[in-house]
């Protein structure tokens, strides 16, 4: 019981290094307009994969024999880089630079209803009761945030909303794609190794010119920020949280994430947060959460 207690809070570390690294993005974009979104992944990705799989390596996972034993991980690990972490780390790196922390890390909190559609759709599976209301309490909680309650116009830059969906729909692909090489028994740091790694590669080979950057410690300070309290320590954290607790108590510590970036975001930031702003976070993050609550069982059954 300890060690649940114990590996929960830490899980709630893990959440809130995440929403934390997106203030050192933040603070990255504001240091200087030569520093933008696709320089910083890159650096993310090229330095956290490659250090996740000498971890891996280092416990005994054996990052390696992953395309050893099946030539079909290959194209599972390309893919997994390609459509799951890049949108999730580069686009919600996106929605960070063109709107701010806050709105990246809430929007992209909807991730999960994008899995239930694509389940319903192509595994039909029809959705829970749970599931349709939460996703209409989730997109309600969407509006708010993107029209500020004036239906007639948008508070947020539509290129925001563009990113941050797109980072949502990363979430859901980054959590479906490498399903089967889990269920093969495969490490989770050496599959998030190789995903961050590919994407990378991705990225830099999309754009390998390098900006030039400001004569200040500071700038590398934020970014081993991102890399070591956004990538390396939570994951590690992350992965060594679910020996002890189950996913479900894992999700509900995700709701740390969002709140951590909005309140860092107004206190350090002076992000100036409406009543609308703060009702639309808490419906959506209150939407997620309800998904992984217990409920009465008539919510439970399929539609």
């Amino acid at each position: 019981m300890k060690k649940e207690r114990l590996w929960t809070l830490l899980a709630i570390v893990a959440c809130m290094m995440w929403g934390i690294s997106s203030l050192f993005a933040t603070a990255l974009f504001r240091l200087s307009p030569q520093i933008n979104a696709l320089w910083l992944s890159q650096i993310r990705q090229l330095t956290a994969g490659p250090i996740l799989l000498i971890i891996s390596g280092l416990v005994g996972g054996h990052p390696i024999k992953i395309f050893k034993e099946n030539r079909h991980n290959i194209v599972t690990l390309i893919c997994y880089g390609l459509f799951g972490m890049l949108p999730v780390q580069f686009c919600y790196f996106m929605a960070v630079q063109e709107g701010n922390a806050s709105i990246a890390t809430v929007l992209q909190f909807i991730g999960p209803f994008f899995i239930i559609a694509y389940v319903a759709i192509f595994r039909h599976q029809r959705p829970l009761r749970i599931q349709i209301i939460a996703a209409l309490i989730a997109f309600i909680g969407v509006v708010l945030l993107a029209t500020n309650g004036h239906l007639t116009k948008l508070a947020i830059t539509p290129i925001v909303l563009f990113w941050g969906l797109l980072s949502a729909i990363g979430v859901a692909t980054n959590t479906l794609i490498p399903q089967n090489l889990i269920k093969q028994g495969y490490s989770s740091l050496t599959i998030t190794g190789w995903g961050i790694f590919v994407s990378g590669i991705a990225l830099f080979c999309f754009h390998p010119a390098q900006p030039n950057l400001p004569h200040t410690h500071l700038v590398w300070w934020c970014v081993a920020g991102v890399v070591i309290i956004g990538t390396l320590i939570p994951f590690q954290l992350a992965t060594n949280s679910l020996k002890f607790i189950s996913a479900t108590n894992f999700s509900l510590t995700d709701a740390f994430e969002p709140i951590t970036a909005t309140i860092g975001s107004v206190v350090f930031f002076n992000l100036q947060m409406t009543s609308m702003d703060w009702l639309g976070s808490v419906l959506i993050v209150g939407a997620v959460l309800a998904l992984n609550m217990p409920l009465p069982k008539y919510l439970q059954k399929e539609l």
